[in-house]
């Protein structure tokens, strides 16, 4: 059975909370002790109907405002699938807990109001999931009910996002969807108020959108997180290289190169927990054993010598800003980068990417929290990656303040 994770998007009041509280209720993925403490909490609370919503809003300040504010992550499986549902704010002051929450996503759910149609805050969410490289969005046209149902409204909405979504890149498949998220219509099942509508329910097209073909299989990446060395009599002469494949495919006998010492050798078995495997590809966490005894350690990548990451202390990246103290121009940081960590400053803010128009500003000397703009960044050593809209995982990082060790940035390579 394979995983989907899928985050959810929209301006505030637009019902995300409400919708994965309706579809883990219409599902039976709710525990009854769980169903009873939301009753409690909505009794309490005064509403009117039990509250679905407080499924993901945990906090006190998110019930309180009846707002998202921080990443709720949920976890729930049909016969068909599994996911994990990252429930991100709309709030714009909190774009850095959306970019986080929507990192891993292989789809994200964009909702719409059907009463105020598409938004900034809709082309905002939009824009940061293209850059994301997030390819499948459902377009969620919420509230449905208080349209009477309508279908012109729906049509209008629909066409309005295509067009935006034109300027758009990586976004590759766009599934509209008419809901009601408060009354159940066409989240778990087909809507009976919508008989003019002739797609698939919400949960249907999660258990069946297809993102096999999101991983890169094609450029070999092994970036090496550990060497285990046993040092016990059964496996005195045990070498291993373990990690995470990060694209392409291994297999038993390849030749390899290390990275960034360019020796070459040959994979002789790749381990797992289970046993040995043929071959290994993205995501698979494995233990690679080679022929040669070469000197490789944490930082270094394993790749194929006929297709090779980029090896440069220059790079251009994409940055969104996490840290209430702005990013300068010279500013030094930690860049984390696949499993090797390297100083780094900051040589030049390009610009900055107003979200709600596209528009590029430029000129500007700082970043502040929330920001998303172009820098370009010197690393000490030399990073070994790709672009990010090429390989997700060799092409970001973060950025650590090395004082306070606090995480203040995220980047995707350019």
């Amino acid at each position: 059975m394979d995983l989907l994770r899928f985050t959810t998007a929209g301006s505030v009041d637009d019902g995300k909370s409400t919708l994965i509280g309706r579809l883990l209720y219409d599902s039976k993925s709710i525990f009854e002790d769980q169903l009873e403490a939301m009753e409690e909490s909505s009794k309490k609370r005064g509403d009117e109907r039990v509250n679905l919503a407080l499924l993901t809003d945990g906090l006190r300040a998110e019930r309180e405002q009846g707002i998202t504010i921080d990443v709720a992550y949920r976890y729930f499986a049909t016969p068909k699938r599994k996911f994990i549902i990252a429930d991100t704010p709309g709030h714009v002051q909190y774009t850095r807990n959306m970019v986080t929450g929507a990192s891993t996503a292989n789809l994200a759910i964009i909702l719409v109001d059907a009463r105020k149609g598409i938004i900034e805050q809709t082309k905002r969410h939009s824009f940061i999931a293209n850059l994301l490289r997030i390819q499948h969005v459902i377009l969620a046209v919420n509230k449905m009910d208080l349209v009477d149902y309508s279908q012109e409204v729906y049509d209008k909405i629909v066409a309005d996002y295509q067009a935006f979504a034109s300027r758009l890149d990586n976004i590759v498949d766009i599934q509209p969807i008419p809901i009601s998220a408060l009354n159940g219509d066409n989240v778990v099942d087909r809507s009976e108020n919508m008989d003019w509508y002739e797609g698939s329910s919400f949960l249907y097209h999660l258990e069946n959108v297809y993102i096999g073909g999101e991983e890169n299989h094609v450029d070999a990446r092994f970036p090496v997180q550990w060497v285990i060395r046993p040092q016990s009599d059964q496996f005195h002469d045990f070498r291993g290289y373990a990690g995470r494949v990060a694209g392409g495919v291994f297999r038993a006998g390849d030749e390899v190169v290390v990275l960034p010492s360019g020796f070459k050798t040959r994979i002789q078995a790749i381990h797992t927990a289970d046993g040995t495997l043929d071959e290994a590809f993205a995501p698979q966490s494995v233990c690679l054993t080679l022929h040669d005894e070469i000197d490789i350690s944490r930082g270094d990548m394993l790749a194929k010598p006929n297709n090779q990451p980029k090896v440069e202390q220059d790079i251009e990246a994409m940055v969104c800003w996490f840290s209430q103290t702005p990013m300068q121009g010279r500013g030094k940081y930690l860049l984390r980068h696949t499993t090797r960590e390297t100083p780094a400053v900051v040589q030049e803010i390009r610009y900055q990417v107003d979200v709600n128009t596209l528009r590029k500003v430029e000129g500007v000397d700082s970043l502040i929290m929330n920001d998303i703009g172009r820098v370009r960044i010197r690393t000490a050593t030399p990073l070994l990656h790709d672009a990010y809209r090429r390989n997700r995982n060799t092409g970001s990082f973060l950025l650590i303040d090395p004082g306070t060790n606090e995480t203040v940035g995220a980047g995707m390579i350019v």
